[in-house]
C-alpha cells in the first residue's frame, strides 16, 4: 500500500492553465510535485512557481513527443525539436553550424551547445519577419504569445497553428511573489556590476536582510554562480551580434593578469568604431595560461583560438601586446595563421606595441642608474617624517628661509610606484634650500652634496614629461590612435637632447633609455603618423615639425615615405571599395535585368553612334586631366584649429559624405588602441594587473564569465546613463524592450533550472 503522502490530490479548480492536462498534482510532504503523465518525471508543483517550467518540460518531454500527441501540433525533427527552427535554415560553415534567418538571411550561432535563446531573440526583433507578420496568418505560422503579468513580469509560451485559440490560454491566477524569478536576475547582475563576492549572499548579515524583506526568496552562491553564468551566455551571444555587424575593422588588444595564487590569465579586449562613429570595447577572454610553457607559442595560440571562437578573424586588423620583447614573435604567428581574404594585410598597421609598456620600461631604466641618489632624498624625507618635532622643525626653518617659491609638503614614496616617487622628488627639490639648511642645524640628518641635488633635479624633471604624456593617455575620454603621435615624439625629441648632457651619468643613462624606446619607435612609427595625419588639427604639418627635429637631414625622406605609406594604404581601401561596390552592383543588375533587358535591347543605334564622338574625346583626354583623389583634397584643406573642443570622431562622422573611402580609413585607423591598459574591467588602486582576491578561488570559467559580463553590462549601463536622467536606475532593463527580452528569457530559464531541482 503506497504512503498517505503519495496520495493523489484532486486538481482544485483554481489549476485553470491547460498545461495541467498533461500533468498529474500530488502532495509529497509539505510540498507539491507535478507528474508528468507521459515520462514520470518529478517537476515543482507548487502554486507559487507558476507553470511556465511545465510548459518548458513539455516542448522537451521525450515520451510526449515519440507519441506524436496531435493536440499539440508539434512537428518535431530527429534533432531540431524547437519550433524555433521553421523560420532558420541550419547549415555549416567550415567547422561551425550557423543558423540563417529565412525572412532576413541574417546569419547567427548554429551550434547544438549555444541552445536557441538568441534564435528566439532575433525573431522578436526581426525587420522582415515581423513586417510580413499579420493578423490574417497567425493561423499558419508560429506566433510567441506574451502574457503581462504584474509589474510588468513576462511569460512567453509558443503556440504552433490549430493547437490552441490564443484566447483559451488563461494565465496562472496565482501570480509569483514577489517576482522571485525577477529578484534572482536582479541579484545576479548586481553581483556582476560591481564585483561583489558570490558568497556574499550566504553572509548571516544578508541572509537575514533578504529574510525581512522575503522569507521564501532563498538561494546559496552556488544558485547565483548559475544565474550570473546564465547571464553571460546570453550577453555574450548579443556580443556575437554587435561585432557581426561593426562596420570597420576590429582591433585587439592582449594584456596578462595574474591572481594571488600565482596564475596567469590573458585578457583579450576587442576595440572599434561602431556605425554611430563612437569608439568601443569590449573583453572578450579573460583565460588562464601556464606560465610553464614556452611564451610565445601558448599566447599566439590562445590569441588565435580565442580570435577565432568569436569569429572575427576576416575583421582583424591589429593586434597590441604589454610586453615589447617578446610582442613581434607573437604578433607573427597570429598574423600567419589569419585568413589571406583579410582586408589589410599590412605589416606596418598589424603589430602594435603598448605604449604606457614602453613610457615603464624607460621610467624604470632612469630610477635604476639613479637608484643611490634616490634612496638618498627617500632617507632624508623618512628622517624628517620620522617624528612631529622634526617635520615642524623643518617648516620652521623653511618660513624662517623667506623662499618665494611656494611650499610643497613632503611625501614619501612606494619605491614600486614610479609616480609617487616622482612627486617626492618634486616635492624635496622644491625644498632643497631647507634641507641644506637642516643638515647644519641636525647631525644626525644625512647629507646631499650639490651634484646630487643636480642630478635629482634632470631626474624630476625627465619624470615629469613622462607623468605629463601619461596622464594624456589615461586622461582621454575617447583614446583615439591620434592622441599618441604628439607625445611620443615629444618623449624622442627630449631623449636626442639628454644624451647630449655635459654629465657623463644622465647621458649614459639617457642612451640606455633611448636604446628601448628606439625599439618601440621602430614599430609603431608609421602607424603613429598616419593615425596623426588622419587628424584634421594636424594632417601633414605636425609631421613636417617632429621630423627634421628628430631625423635631421634625412627628414625630407622620411616624410616621403611616411606620405607614401598613406596614399598606398588610401589605394587599397579604394580598390577593396570599388571591388564591393562592382559586386553590389552586379547583384543588383542580376536581380533587374529580367526587368531591363528589354529595355536596353530597344536602345536605338543610331544614338549610340551620335555619342561616339564625345566617348572618343573623353577617352582621349582622360590622360591629360587629374582628378584629386580624396586623400588629397582632404590634405589640401587648411588644418583644423587646436585650440579649440575637438571631437575627431564627430568630424569624420560629419564629413564620411565629403570622403566615403578616407572615412573608412580613418575608422579603422583611429580605432587602434595604442595601449593595454585601455580596458573596461579596472585593476587595483595602484595600476596592478591583478585579479581581485575574490575571484581567485573560482574556475577559470567562472572567473572569464563574470569578468566580461561585467564589462559588457557596464558598457550597456554607460550608454543607458547617457540617455537617462540622474535619477533613473539604469541597471534595471525590464522598462526598455531588448531589456525585456533578455530579462525575461533568462527569468524563464531560471525558472525551468529551480524546478528541475526541486
Amino acid at each position: 500500500m503506497e504512503p498517505a503522502t503519495k496520495k493523489p490530490v484532486p486538481k482544485p479548480k483554481k489549476l485553470r492553465s491547460l498545461v495541467w492536462n498533461d500533468f498529474e498534482r500530488v502532495k509529497r510532504g509539505d510540498t507539491m510535485a507535478a507528474i508528468c503523465k507521459h515520462c514520470k518525471n518529478k517537476l515543482n508543483g507548487a502554486s507559487t512557481s507558476g507553470t511556465t517550467h511545465l510548459k518548458n518540460h513539455l516542448l522537451r518531454c521525450p515520451v510526449k513527443n515519440n507519441l506524436g500527441d496531435t493536440n499539440a501540433g508539434i512537428s518535431y525533427g530527429k534533432r531540431l525539436t524547437s519550433l524555433v527552427w521553421n523560420d532558420f535554415e541550419r547549415v555549416k560553415r567550415g567547422d561551425a553550424m550557423v543558423a540563417i534567418c529565412k525572412h532576413c538571411k541574417r546569419k547567427l550561432n548554429g551550434a547544438s551547445t549555444n541552445g536557441t535563446t538568441h534564435l528566439k531573440n532575433h525573431l522578436l526583433r526581426c525587420p522582415l519577419r515581423n513586417s510580413l507578420a499579420s493578423a490574417s496568418d497567425t493561423t499558419q505560422r508560429n506566433l510567441l504569445q506574451i502574457y503581462p503579468l504584474n509589474n510588468n513580469v513576462l511569460v512567453r509560451e509558443e503556440i504552433e497553428d490549430g493547437s490552441v485559440e490564443p484566447d483559451s490560454l488563461i494565465p496562472d491566477e496565482d501570480p509569483i511573489p514577489q517576482h522571485i524569478e525577477q529578484s534572482r536576475v536582479d541579484l545576479a547582475r548586481m553581483i556582476i556590476l560591481h564585483d561583489y563576492p558570490l558568497n556574499m549572499v550566504e553572509h548571516i548579515g544578508f541572509k537575514r536582510f533578504v529574510e525581512n524583506l522575503q522569507p521564501s526568496f532563498c538561494f546559496t552562491s552556488d544558485t547565483v554562480m548559475a544565474d550570473c553564468m546564465q547571464i553571460y551566455g546570453i550577453e555574450k551571444q548579443r556580443v556575437y551580434e554587435i561585432l557581426d555587424e561593426v562596420p570597420g575593422q576590429i582591433s585587439v588588444t592582449a594584456s596578462t593578469w595574474t591572481s594571488g595564487q600565482d596564475h596567469v590569465y590573458l585578457c583579450l579586449t576587442a576595440h572599434y568604431i561602431d556605425v554611430a562613429w563612437l569608439l568601443q570595447k569590449k573583453i572578450l577572454n579573460f583565460v588562464m595560461i601556464d606560465p610553464d610553457t614556452e611564451e610565445t607559442l601558448q599566447l599566439s595560440e590562445t590569441i588565435i583560438t580565442c580570435i577565432n571562437d568569436w569569429g572575427i578573424d576576416s575583421k582583424l586588423l591589429s593586434l597590441a601586446l604589454d610586453n615589447y620583447s617578446t610582442s613581434d614573435d607573437v604578433a607573427s604567428r597570429v598574423k600567419e595563421r589569419l585568413p589571406h581574404n583579410r582586408l589589410l594585410p599590412r605589416n606596418d598597421l598589424f603589430h602594435v606595441c603598448c605604449a604606457e609598456h614602453i613610457l615603464n620600461v624607460i621610467v624604470q631604466e632612469l630610477l635604476g642608474a639613479l637608484h643611490d641618489v634616490i634612496h638618498k632624498i627617500r632617507e632624508c624625507v623618512r628622517y624628517v617624517k620620522s617624528s612631529e618635532s622634526l617635520q615642524q622643525n623643518f617648516n620652521d626653518l623653511y618660513q624662517g628661509l623667506q623662499v618665494t617659491t611656494s611650499h610643497k609638503n613632503l611625501c614619501l614614496d612606494s619605491p614600486t610606484r614610479w609616480k609617487s616617487t616622482y612627486l617626492m622628488l618634486e616635492a624635496a627639490v622644491g625644498n632643497r634650500i631647507a634641507f641644506s639648511h637642516f643638515q647644519e642645524c641636525d647631525s644626525n640628518y644625512v647629507k646631499i652634496s650639490n651634484s646630487d641635488w643636480e642630478r635629482v633635479t634632470a631626474v624630476t624633471n625627465y619624470l615629469k614629461l613622462f607623468v605629463e604624456v601619461l596622464n594624456v593617455f589615461s586622461g582621454a575620454k575617447s583614446p583615439t590612435a591620434n592622441l599618441y603621435f604628439p607625445e611620443v615624439c615629444d618623449i624622442h625629441v627630449q631623449l636626442i637632447e639628454w644624451c647630449k648632457s655635459s654629465d657623463s651619468v644622465i647621458c649614459s643613462v639617457a642612451l640606455k633609455m633611448k636604446e628601448k624606446f628606439d625599439i618601440y619607435w621602430s614599430v609603431c612609427i608609421r602607424l603613429l603618423t598616419i593615425a596623426a595625419i588622419l587628424d584634421p588639427r594636424f594632417k601633414m604639418k605636425l609631421v613636417e615639425y617632429y621630423y627634421p627635429q628628430i631625423y635631421g637631414g634625412s627628414s625630407a625622406e622620411r616624410i616621403s615615405d611616411i606620405s607614401k605609406c598613406i596614399k598606398d594604404l588610401y589605394e587599397e581601401y579604394t580598390n577593396k571599395s570599388m571591388a564591393f561596390s562592382s559586386l553590389d552592383h552586379g547583384y543588383a543588375c542580376e536581380g533587374q535585368s529580367s526587368g531591363l533587358s528589354a529595355a536596353l535591347s530597344c536602345v536605338d543605334n543610331g544614338s549610340k553612334d551620335r555619342l561616339s564622338g564625345y566617348n572618343k574625346f573623353v577617352h582621349e583626354t582622360a590622360d591629360t586631366q587629374y582628378e584629386k583623389s580624396e586623400l588629397d583634397k582632404y590634405l589640401d584643406e587648411p588644418v583644423f584649429p587646436t585650440n579649440i573642443d575637438f571631437n575627431i570622431l564627430n568630424w569624420w562622422k560629419v564629413n564620411s559624405p565629403k570622403y566615403p573611402v578616407l572615412s573608412m580609413v580613418a575608422r579603422d585607423v583611429l580605432g587602434i588602441p595604442m595601449s593595454t591598459a585601455v580596458t573596461s574591467y579596472s585593476a587595483n588602486n595602484d595600476g596592478d594587473r591583478v585579479l581581485a582576491t575574490h575571484w581567485s578561488p573560482l574556475s577559470s570559467d567562472v572567473i572569464q564569465a563574470m569578468i566580461c559580463t561585467h564589462d559588457w553590462l557596464q558598457t550597456e549601463l554607460e550608454d543607458q546613463r547617457k540617455l537617462h536622467s540622474p535619477g533613473h536606475c539604469p541597471f534595471l532593463l525590464k522598462n526598455l524592450s531588448r531589456g525585456k527580452v533578455r530579462l525575461e528569457t533568462l527569468k524563464s530559464s531560471l525558472s525551468c533550472k529551480s524546478s528541475g531541482k526541486m
